[in-house]
């Protein structure tokens, strides 16, 4: 009787986390219109240190987004320095109609999505309009608000474009273009402000 009693136990917190942990859904419709904001790093932007690593900045760089994917990562070589990858997507990724159509997930630093038959939109569309954020908090708060967001979330996201040198890690390039895609087309982002908008 106690097994059984643990099993449901289990199975109604593993439904309630589920529940809670939802995507979020919406009406059909782009909710995210604007693109991504990103301007040259000046000479004040001096190369600065994150604990063992070397930070170099890139570009100032600043997105409305919605998320698509949140993976956490404790135990590969980058968590000691990116502890939280996003997925996030903008004009017509940001639009539930298209996403309805389209399986998302996150593995191994990469942002995968697949669709069946035919794509909602053309493929150079959603490489032009999704990203995989490689995330450096900037502080601990950050860290715990980076951690605690869900797919369907809109936010607001700033920080500096970077390039990373540090043990375990060697040399990690920020992508600087949005229509890139494979190795290296992902940004890494030092995390100056982050905060959810309203729809």
């Amino acid at each position: 009787m106690k097994s059984i009693s643990f099993i449901a136990l289990v199975v109604a917190a593993w439904f309630v986390y589920g529940r809670i942990n939802a995507p979020l859904t919406y009406p059909p419709g782009v909710l995210i219109a604007s693109e991504p904001l990103q301007t040259d790093a000046t000479p004040n932007d001096t190369p600065f240190e994150d604990g063992k690593f070397h930070l170099k900045p890139l570009a100032h760089f600043a997105i409305d987004a919605r998320v698509l994917h949140q993976k956490i990562y404790r135990y590969d070589r980058q968590a000691a320095l990116v502890p939280v990858d996003l997925a996030v997507g903008w004009g017509p990724m940001s639009d539930q109609a298209v996403l309805n159509q389209l399986e998302i997930s996150q593995s191994a630093r990469f942002f995968w999505y697949q669709w069946q038959h035919q794509p909602p939109i053309a493929p150079e569309e959603i490489i032009s309009h999704a990203t995989n954020l490689h995330l450096i908090p900037s502080s601990k708060a950050l860290e715990s608000q980076c951690k605690s967001l869900h797919a369907g979330e809109l936010i607001h996201l700033s920080g500096l474009l970077v390039e990373a040198t540090g043990p375990d890690i060697g040399t990690w390039r920020s992508s600087l273009t949005r229509t890139d895609t494979g190795n290296g087309a992902c940004e890494l982002v030092w995390v100056e402000e982050i905060h959810k908008l309203a729809r």
